[in-house]
C-alpha cells in the first residue's frame, strides 16, 4: 500500500472540496436558472434543497472516504464486503473519466478564448480569429493543453499539488468575481439584471418545474456521486469534525453560485442594453456555451478597448473554475491506480491523462453524435444513480455503529448532536426516494 497523502489544514480541504464542486456549470447554469425561475425565490429553494439533498449525500461520501482511507473502488468494496461494491466503484471511475473527457473540451474552449484576449491586446487578428473559430485542430490542441495543466497539479499529490493550488486558485476566483461584479454593476442596464436576479416571485415557489430545477442544481453543483468527495474525504485528518467540514464545503459552493449570478445576470442585461440578444426562441435567457462563447464575448466587444481587459479577467475566472473541478476528477482514477496497481503517482497521472485525452479526441472527431450523448449519459443518468447507490451503502449496507465510531473521531459528542439524530434515517429513507424521483422526472 502506498503512503497516502493528507490535507494539511482544514482550510486547504474546504477550498479544494469547494473547488471541486465549483465548476463551469455553476457559473453559466445557476445564474440563468435563477433569472428564469422566480429570481430570489429560486435561490431560497436552492439553498434549502442543497442542505436537504446534497449535504446528506456529501456527508455519506466524506464519511465513507475517511473511514476506509481508500479510493472509491476499494472503499465501497470494504463497506459492502462483496464484489458489487467494487463494481459500483469502477462504475464511478468510468463515469468521472468520461465527464472529464467532455469537460476538458469545454475547458479547452475557455483556454482558447483566454489566449484570444492576449492576441487581441497585441493586435494579432489572424491568431484571434483562429482561436475563437471552431475547428478540430483548435479543440484538440487546447483540450490537450488543459489536461496537461490539470495533470501537472495532480502530479504534486494532495498537500503539494491539489491543496497548494486550491488555496491559491479559490481566493483568486472570489477576488476576480468580486471585481467583475463591481465593474459590471456600474454599466447601463445592470440594474435591470439585479432586479431579475434578486426580486423574488414567490408565486413560482411551489412550481414543479422550479423545484425539479433547484433539486437538480443542488445535487450536481456539489459534484456528488462520482467519488470526488469520497476520495477527498479519504485525505482528511481523523481529528476533523466531519459534519462541520461538510457544511463549510456546501456553504462555499452555494456562495460561489450566488456570486456567479450577481455577475452573469447583470452582465446579460448590460448586453441587452447594448443591443445584444439574450433571450432564445422560447423566450428564456440563453445559458450554457452560447452564453459564454456568444453573448458575453459580444458584450465585451461592445465595450470598446476596456472590453479586451474585462474579457481577459473573465476567461481567467472561467479557467480557474474549470481547473479546480478537473483536478478532483482526475484524482478519482489516479487514487485507484496508485493504490491498486502499484504505479508511481507520476506514471498514473500522465498515463490516465493520455487515456482521457484519447477519449476527448474521439468525442471531438464525432462532436455531433457523441458530445451531447456523453453529457446526458454521465450527468443525467449515471451521476444520480451513483448518488442513489451511495445512499444505499451509507444507509442500508454499512453498520450504523461503524459510521458513528468514525464520526466520533473528530466529534466526541456526535450522538447528542442534531446531525446524528437526523442524518442516518434521512440518508436511508429520504435521499434515495428524492434522487429516484429526480431521475424519473
Amino acid at each position: 500500500m502506498n503512503n497516502r497523502g493528507e490535507f494539511s489544514s482544514r482550510l486547504g480541504f474546504v477550498l479544494a472540496a469547494a473547488g471541486s464542486a465549483v465548476g463551469l456549470g455553476n457559473i453559466w447554469g445557476f445564474p440563468t436558472q435563477v433569472a428564469s425561475n422566480g429570481g430570489a425565490a429560486f435561490v431560497l429553494v436552492y439553498i434549502v434543497l442543497a442542505f436537504m439533498l446534497a449535504y446528506p449525500v456529501l456527508m455519506a461520501e466524506l464519511i465513507i472516504g475517511r473511514a476506509t482511507r481508500s479510493n472509491m473502488v476499494d472503499a465501497l468494496g470494504k463497506i459492502s464486503g462483496n464484489a458489487l461494491g467494487k463494481v459500483t466503484g469502477v462504475w464511478g471511475f468510468i463515469t468521472v473519466s468520461l465527464i472529464l473527457s467532455f469537460y476538458a473540451l469545454v475547458a479547452g474552449w475557455m483556454l482558447s478564448h483566454f489566449f484570444q484576449t492576449i492576441t487581441d491586446l497585441f493586435g494579432q487578428e489572424t491568431w484571434s480569429t483562429w482561436l475563437v473559430t471552431s475547428s478540430l485542430t483548435r479543440d484538440i490542441v487546447f483540450c490537450g493543453l488543459f489536461l496537461c495543466l490539470t495533470a501537472a497539479i495532480v502530479t504534486g499529490g494532495v498537500a503539494k499539488g491539489i491543496e497548494k493550488w486550491s488555496v491559491r486558485l479559490m481566493p483568486a476566483l472570489f477576488i476576480i468575481i468580486g471585481l467583475l461584479i463591481v465593474y459590471v454593476s456600474t454599466l447601463e442596464g445592470a440594474s435591470k439584471g439585479w432586479s431579475a436576479y434578486l426580486l423574488p416571485d414567490f408565486s413560482l415557489i411551489m412550481d414543479p418545474g422550479l423545484l425539479i430545477s433547484a433539486m437538480g442544481q443542488a445535487f450536481f453543483s456539489m459534484s456528488l456521486g462520482v467519488g470526488t468527495m469520497l476520495v477527498y474525504g479519504s485525505y482528511v485528518n481523523k481529528k476533523e469534525n466531519l459534519p462541520t467540514l461538510g457544511a463549510s464545503v456546501a456553504l462555499v459552493d452555494i456562495a460561489v453560485a450566488i456570486l456567479a449570478g450577481m455577475l452573469i445576470i447583470p452582465a446579460m442585461y448590460v448586453a441587452l442594453h447594448n443591443g445584444i440578444e439574450i433571450f432564445n426562441e422560447a423566450g428564456t435567457l440563453i445559458e450554457g456555451p452560447n452564453l459564454i462563447f456568444a453573448v458575453l464575448p459580444s458584450l465585451f466587444h461592445s465595450m470598446g478597448q476596456i472590453g479586451v481587459y474585462v474579457a481577459f479577467v473573465f476567461f481567467a475566472l472561467m479557467m480557474i473554475a474549470a481547473l479546480t473541478s478537473s483536478i478532483s476528477m482526475l484524482e478519482v482514477p489516479v487514487a485507484y491506480v496508485v493504490e491498486n496497481k502499484g504505479l508511481s503517482r507520476k506514471s498514473a497521472v500522465w498515463g490516465l491523462t493520455l487515456i482521457v485525452f484519447i477519449s476527448s479526441s474521439i468525442i471531438a472527431f464525432n462532436m455531433q453524435s457523441l458530445f451531447g450523448l456523453v453529457i446526458d449519459l454521465t450527468t443525467k443518468y449515471s451521476q444520480p444513480l451513483l448518488g442513489f447507490m451511495l445512499c444505499i451503502y451509507a444507509g442500508w449496507v454499512w453498520k450504523r455503529n461503524e459510521i458513528l465510531k468514525e464520526i466520533k473521531q473528530g466529534y466526541e459528542n456526535a450522538e447528542q448532536g442534531l446531525f446524528w439524530k437526523v442524518w442516518p434515517w434521512y440518508v436511508k429513507f429520504v435521499c434515495p426516494v428524492i434522487i429516484l424521483l429526480m431521475f424519473i422526472l
